[in-house]
Protein backbone atom coordinates (compact mmCIF):
# COMPACT_ATOMS: atom_id res chain seq x y z
CA UNK A 1 0.00 0.00 0.00
CA UNK A 2 1.38 3.47 -0.87
CA UNK A 3 2.58 5.31 2.20
CA UNK A 4 0.25 8.25 1.57
CA UNK A 5 -2.70 5.85 1.86
CA UNK A 6 -1.21 4.34 5.01
CA UNK A 7 -1.11 7.85 6.48
CA UNK A 8 -4.78 8.30 5.59
CA UNK A 9 -5.77 4.96 7.12
CA UNK A 10 -4.05 5.68 10.42
CA UNK A 11 -5.42 9.21 10.43
CA UNK A 12 -8.90 7.74 10.01
CA UNK A 13 -8.28 5.28 12.87
CA UNK A 14 -7.33 8.13 15.20
CA UNK A 15 -10.21 10.29 13.96
CA UNK A 16 -12.71 7.48 14.50
CA UNK A 17 -12.31 8.11 18.22
CA UNK A 18 -14.22 11.37 17.75
CA UNK A 19 -17.16 9.48 16.26
CA UNK A 20 -16.93 6.83 18.97
CA UNK A 21 -16.98 9.47 21.67
CA UNK A 22 -19.81 11.32 19.94
CA UNK A 23 -21.89 8.15 19.72
CA UNK A 24 -21.40 7.33 23.39
CA UNK A 25 -21.99 10.92 24.50
CA UNK A 26 -25.18 11.17 22.46
CA UNK A 27 -26.57 7.83 23.62
CA UNK A 28 -25.60 7.39 27.28
CA UNK A 29 -24.39 9.28 30.32
CA UNK A 30 -20.76 8.41 31.04
CA UNK A 31 -19.42 8.85 34.60
CA UNK A 32 -17.37 12.00 34.90
CA UNK A 33 -14.53 10.19 36.66
CA UNK A 34 -14.14 7.83 33.71
CA UNK A 35 -13.96 10.68 31.20
CA UNK A 36 -11.40 12.41 33.43
CA UNK A 37 -9.29 9.26 33.71
CA UNK A 38 -9.25 8.71 29.94
CA UNK A 39 -8.39 12.35 29.37
CA UNK A 40 -5.58 12.32 31.92
CA UNK A 41 -4.13 9.08 30.58
CA UNK A 42 -4.29 10.46 27.05
CA UNK A 43 -2.53 13.63 28.20
CA UNK A 44 0.32 11.57 29.61
CA UNK A 45 0.62 9.55 26.42
CA UNK A 46 0.65 12.76 24.37
CA UNK A 47 3.32 14.34 26.56
CA UNK A 48 5.59 11.37 26.00
CA UNK A 49 4.83 11.16 22.27
CA UNK A 50 5.58 14.86 21.84
CA UNK A 51 8.87 14.55 23.71
CA UNK A 52 10.25 11.40 22.12
CA UNK A 53 8.50 11.30 18.75
CA UNK A 54 8.30 14.97 17.73
CA UNK A 55 10.60 17.45 19.47
CA UNK A 56 13.47 14.97 19.69
CA UNK A 57 12.99 14.10 16.03
CA UNK A 58 13.00 17.76 15.03
CA UNK A 59 16.21 18.29 17.00
CA UNK A 60 17.86 15.26 15.39
CA UNK A 61 16.86 16.50 11.93
CA UNK A 62 17.95 20.14 12.11
CA UNK A 63 19.31 21.07 15.52
CA UNK A 64 18.09 23.23 18.36
CA UNK A 65 17.12 26.33 16.34
CA UNK A 66 14.29 24.91 14.17
CA UNK A 67 13.13 22.70 17.05
CA UNK A 68 12.75 25.62 19.45
CA UNK A 69 11.38 28.07 16.88
CA UNK A 70 8.82 25.61 15.57
CA UNK A 71 7.66 24.64 19.05
CA UNK A 72 7.15 28.26 20.07
CA UNK A 73 5.32 29.17 16.85
CA UNK A 74 3.02 26.16 17.19
CA UNK A 75 2.19 27.02 20.79
CA UNK A 76 1.50 30.66 19.89
CA UNK A 77 -0.75 29.69 16.98
CA UNK A 78 -2.76 27.26 19.11
CA UNK A 79 -3.08 29.72 21.97
CA UNK A 80 -4.37 32.45 19.66
CA UNK A 81 -6.96 30.16 18.07
CA UNK A 82 -8.01 28.77 21.42
CA UNK A 83 -8.52 32.27 22.85
CA UNK A 84 -10.99 33.07 20.05
CA UNK A 85 -12.93 29.85 20.60
CA UNK A 86 -13.06 30.33 24.38
CA UNK A 87 -14.86 33.63 23.84
CA UNK A 88 -17.38 31.79 21.66
CA UNK A 89 -18.22 29.22 24.33
CA UNK A 90 -15.67 26.48 23.69
CA UNK A 91 -13.68 26.98 26.87
CA UNK A 92 -14.77 23.62 28.32
CA UNK A 93 -14.92 21.56 25.15
CA UNK A 94 -13.48 18.47 26.80
CA UNK A 95 -15.76 18.56 29.82
CA UNK A 96 -18.79 16.28 29.98
CA UNK A 97 -20.19 17.34 33.35
CA UNK A 98 -23.86 18.34 33.66
CA UNK A 99 -23.06 21.32 35.87
CA UNK A 100 -22.91 24.96 34.92
CA UNK A 101 -19.34 24.65 33.69
CA UNK A 102 -19.90 21.61 31.51
CA UNK A 103 -20.24 21.32 27.76
CA UNK A 104 -23.94 20.60 28.03
CA UNK A 105 -24.64 23.71 30.04
CA UNK A 106 -22.46 25.76 27.73
CA UNK A 107 -24.46 24.76 24.65
CA UNK A 108 -27.76 25.41 26.40
CA UNK A 109 -26.74 28.82 27.71
CA UNK A 110 -24.95 30.11 24.60
CA UNK A 111 -26.52 29.21 21.27
CA UNK A 112 -24.03 27.69 18.87
CA UNK A 113 -21.38 27.00 21.48
CA UNK A 114 -21.67 23.29 20.68
CA UNK A 115 -20.42 24.12 17.19
CA UNK A 116 -17.66 26.19 18.77
CA UNK A 117 -16.77 23.12 20.81
CA UNK A 118 -16.54 21.14 17.59
CA UNK A 119 -14.35 23.80 15.99
CA UNK A 120 -12.18 23.57 19.09
CA UNK A 121 -11.85 19.84 18.45
CA UNK A 122 -10.75 20.67 14.91
CA UNK A 123 -8.14 23.07 16.28
CA UNK A 124 -6.94 20.37 18.69
CA UNK A 125 -7.02 17.58 16.14
CA UNK A 126 -5.32 19.04 13.07
CA UNK A 127 -1.77 19.13 14.51
CA UNK A 128 -2.33 15.77 16.21
CA UNK A 129 -3.41 14.11 12.96
CA UNK A 130 -0.73 15.82 10.90
CA UNK A 131 2.03 14.30 13.00
CA UNK A 132 0.68 10.83 12.24
CA UNK A 133 1.53 11.44 8.61
CA UNK A 134 4.82 13.10 9.48
CA UNK A 135 5.84 10.06 11.54
CA UNK A 136 5.78 7.97 8.34
CA UNK A 137 8.64 10.05 6.95
CA UNK A 138 10.99 8.34 9.41
CA UNK A 139 11.46 4.95 7.76
CA UNK A 140 7.96 4.54 6.34
CA UNK A 141 6.48 3.14 9.56
CA UNK A 142 3.77 5.02 11.42
CA UNK A 143 4.29 5.83 15.08
CA UNK A 144 1.75 3.66 16.90
CA UNK A 145 2.43 5.64 20.07
CA UNK A 146 1.31 8.82 18.31
CA UNK A 147 -1.82 7.12 16.95
CA UNK A 148 -2.69 5.84 20.44
CA UNK A 149 -2.13 9.27 21.94
CA UNK A 150 -4.36 11.01 19.40
CA UNK A 151 -7.07 8.34 19.73
CA UNK A 152 -7.21 8.68 23.52
CA UNK A 153 -7.35 12.47 23.38
CA UNK A 154 -10.19 12.43 20.85
CA UNK A 155 -12.64 10.21 22.75
CA UNK A 156 -13.58 12.62 25.59
CA UNK A 157 -13.76 15.55 23.17
CA UNK A 158 -16.35 13.90 20.94
CA UNK A 159 -18.22 12.68 24.01
CA UNK A 160 -18.55 16.05 25.73
CA UNK A 161 -19.47 18.11 22.69
CA UNK A 162 -22.06 15.67 21.32
CA UNK A 163 -23.71 15.44 24.73
CA UNK A 164 -23.92 19.24 24.83
CA UNK A 165 -25.44 19.38 21.35
CA UNK A 166 -28.04 16.78 22.28
CA UNK A 167 -28.97 18.71 25.45
CA UNK A 168 -29.53 21.77 23.25
CA UNK A 169 -31.91 19.81 21.01
CA UNK A 170 -29.62 19.17 18.06
CA UNK A 171 -30.78 16.18 15.95
CA UNK A 172 -28.55 13.15 15.54
CA UNK A 173 -27.93 13.90 11.87
CA UNK A 174 -26.50 17.31 12.74
CA UNK A 175 -24.32 15.98 15.57
CA UNK A 176 -22.80 13.10 13.62
CA UNK A 177 -22.50 15.19 10.48
CA UNK A 178 -20.35 17.67 12.39
CA UNK A 179 -18.18 14.99 13.93
CA UNK A 180 -17.92 13.00 10.72
CA UNK A 181 -16.63 16.13 8.98
CA UNK A 182 -14.06 16.73 11.70
CA UNK A 183 -12.91 13.10 11.58
CA UNK A 184 -12.53 13.41 7.80
CA UNK A 185 -10.50 16.59 8.29
CA UNK A 186 -8.20 14.68 10.61
CA UNK A 187 -7.71 12.01 7.94
CA UNK A 188 -6.87 14.72 5.42
CA UNK A 189 -4.42 16.29 7.86
CA UNK A 190 -2.58 12.98 8.24
CA UNK A 191 -2.33 12.65 4.45
CA UNK A 192 -1.09 16.21 4.06
CA UNK A 193 1.35 15.75 6.91
CA UNK A 194 3.01 13.03 4.89
CA UNK A 195 2.57 14.33 1.34
CA UNK A 196 3.31 18.03 1.90
CA UNK A 197 5.85 18.02 4.72
CA UNK A 198 7.82 15.27 3.02
CA UNK A 199 8.52 17.57 0.08
CA UNK A 200 9.97 20.35 2.22
CA UNK A 201 13.65 20.91 3.05
CA UNK A 202 14.81 18.99 6.10
CA UNK A 203 15.11 22.08 8.29
CA UNK A 204 11.55 23.11 7.41
CA UNK A 205 10.31 19.57 8.08
CA UNK A 206 11.88 19.81 11.52
CA UNK A 207 10.26 23.19 12.20
CA UNK A 208 6.82 21.95 11.09
CA UNK A 209 7.13 18.84 13.25
CA UNK A 210 8.13 20.99 16.22
CA UNK A 211 5.24 23.39 15.52
CA UNK A 212 2.79 20.49 15.77
CA UNK A 213 4.48 19.52 19.02
CA UNK A 214 4.13 23.05 20.40
CA UNK A 215 0.45 23.16 19.51
CA UNK A 216 -0.14 19.80 21.20
CA UNK A 217 1.71 20.83 24.37
CA UNK A 218 -0.36 24.01 24.55
CA UNK A 219 -3.54 21.99 24.00
CA UNK A 220 -2.67 19.55 26.79
CA UNK A 221 -1.97 22.29 29.31
CA UNK A 222 -4.78 24.63 28.24
CA UNK A 223 -7.60 22.08 27.94
CA UNK A 224 -6.92 18.42 28.68
CA UNK A 225 -5.34 18.52 32.13
CA UNK A 226 -7.46 21.41 33.53
CA UNK A 227 -10.65 19.71 32.36
CA UNK A 228 -9.54 16.34 33.73
CA UNK A 229 -8.89 17.92 37.12
CA UNK A 230 -12.24 19.73 37.01
CA UNK A 231 -14.06 16.51 36.11
CA UNK A 232 -12.79 14.33 38.92
CA UNK A 233 -11.20 14.12 42.36
CA UNK A 234 -9.01 11.26 41.22
CA UNK A 235 -5.25 11.46 41.56
CA UNK A 236 -5.08 12.93 38.06
CA UNK A 237 -1.34 13.51 38.26
CA UNK A 238 -0.77 9.80 38.88
CA UNK A 239 -2.95 8.85 35.91
CA UNK A 240 -1.00 11.28 33.68
CA UNK A 241 2.27 9.68 34.82
CA UNK A 242 0.88 6.22 34.02
CA UNK A 243 0.02 7.33 30.50
CA UNK A 244 3.45 8.90 30.12
CA UNK A 245 5.22 5.71 31.21
CA UNK A 246 3.13 3.47 28.97
CA UNK A 247 3.96 5.68 26.01
CA UNK A 248 7.63 5.82 27.00
CA UNK A 249 7.76 2.03 27.18
CA UNK A 250 6.13 1.65 23.76
CA UNK A 251 8.50 4.24 22.26
CA UNK A 252 11.52 2.29 23.47
CA UNK A 253 10.25 -1.24 22.97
Amino acid sequence: MPEVLIAGVWGAVAGSALLLGALVGYAVRVPQWLVAAVMAFGAGVLFSAVSFELVAEAYDQAGIGPAVLGTVVGALAYTAGNAVLVRRGAGHRKRSGRGTGGAQASESQQAGSGLALALGALLDGVPESAVIGVSLLDGGVVSLVTVLAVFLSNVPEGLSSSAGMRAAGRPGGYVFGVWGTIAAAGTGSAVLGYAVVGELPLSVQAAVTAAAAGAIIAMITDTMIPEAVAESRLAIGLVVVCGYLVSFALSHA
